[in-house]
């Protein structure tokens, strides 16, 4: 393995438990083992840019939009297969009579459940967009007084 790191090359070979040569007569450099450990470097998160936090935002929303419309159908079509909204309105005829005009299938309906389910996203979409970038805003405000979050990163 090659590397170079500040002007300076050399080359360092695996730890296999075999102890490499050093300064041998063919003139080879002298192996080089990672005992220092990994490079550190600590960095502050100062700003946020809003128009990117708006935009990916709104493309998180859209997703979640998206699952919560096709986690829906599932669920209904689960609740459909086991019957449930059918029992459900049988056990409500029974406790009210028949004489009743309430149709419950009527209200759990395929089209009416996924409507509101899209209904809910795209209401989601908005709400998820305009928070991200007004959280934006704020981190801007707030790291600008306290400095930011600062991070430590390292390379393994």
């Amino acid at each position: 393995m090659h590397y170079s790191a500040a002007g300076v090359t050399g080359s360092a070979t695996p730890l296999t438990g075999a102890t490499p040569a050093v300064g041998t007569a063919t003139g080879a450099t002298p192996a080089v083992r990672g005992e220092g450990g990994p490079r550190r470097v600590r960095l502050a998160v100062s700003r946020i840019d809003p128009w990117s936090a708006m935009k990916l935002g709104f493309l998180l929303a859209v997703a979640i939009g998206i699952m919560t419309v096709v986690a829906t159908a599932v669920v209904w079509y689960v609740l459909d297969g086991m019957q449930v909204f059918f029992k459900i309105e049988e056990l409500f005829t029974q406790v009210v009579g028949t004489e009743t005009d309430v149709d419950i299938q009527q209200y759990v309906a395929f089209g009416r459940v996924i409507s509101i389910a899209t209904l809910l996203g795209v209401v989601n979409v908005v709400i998820i967009t305009a928070l991200s970038t007004i959280m934006a805003f704020l981190y801007n405000i707030v790291a600008a007084l306290v400095g930011g979050v600062h991070l430590t990163l390292t390379d393994d």
